[in-house]
């Protein structure tokens, strides 16, 4: 009798071991991403509930999706490598309900991570993370588009780096006060894109991390 418990005892280990690394398949074949809306719930315009905004996500088979802060920020998982449409495909799922189409930009974890470690101000101890924003773009700019960038910065006391499909922009008296004119730097770029200040980043970075370990 004895032997017979040990026998059962044994094959649920195995099917518990076995569940254990189907689930860890599973998830190793997922990625996670984060995306980032532009313009929403900003001077009461393009209103969006994150509850609603998770929702959307999970009905448009985004798993797991997680918000962060009121201005559009989410963090999910979605089946395999993601496509180069997954931006435009959050687009159209959100003007389909809520008939606006904010900009999307969506980054891995991996990338976020990338981001994280090719920030140019890592070294300086003078650097405040709130007056850190890096401007996520929906494509990498020329380096004759990102040398019309330094020309325009040159003006002002911010200071402007350019890498891939990230600007970094240090704001020494604060984003509030700061006279740099954004949308010229946008348009000498021809990229649209999104602002985070670094403990956003961070913030995110941390989720996207939490989630793929999860």
């Amino acid at each position: 009798m004895q032997r017979r418990h040990h026998r059962m005892d044994f094959r649920r280990c195995r099917k518990v071991t076995s569940l254990r690394h189907i689930v860890a398949a599973i998830l190793s074949a997922m990625s996670v991403v984060i995306s980032m809306l532009r313009g929403v719930n900003v001077g009461g315009h393009n209103k969006i509930k994150m509850e609603e905004l998770r929702a959307l996500y999970e009905a448009n088979g985004l798993l797991d999706a997680q918000t962060y802060i009121q201005s559009g920020n989410v963090v999910f998982r979605t089946k395999g490598t993601p496509s180069a449409g997954l931006a435009q495909f959050i687009e159209s799922a959100i003007e389909k309900s809520y008939g606006f189409r904010p900009d999307v930009m969506v980054r891995t974890a991996t990338e976020m991570r990338s981001v994280f470690k090719r920030n140019p101000f890592s070294k300086r101890s003078d650097i405040e993370p709130n007056k850190l924003i890096v401007s996520f773009l929906n494509g990498k700019p020329t380096r004759d588009a990102c040398e019309k960038v330094q020309a325009i910065q040159a003006d002002y006391p911010e200071e402007v780096y350019c890498d891939g499909r990230e600007m970094f922009i240090f704001f020494p008296i604060g984003m509030g006060q700061s006279k740099l004119p954004l949308a010229k730097l946008e348009k000498a770029l021809g990229f649209s894109g999104t602002a985070r200040n670094w403990n956003t980043v961070t913030k995110l970075l941390e989720m996207a991390e939490k989630l793929g370990g999860a």
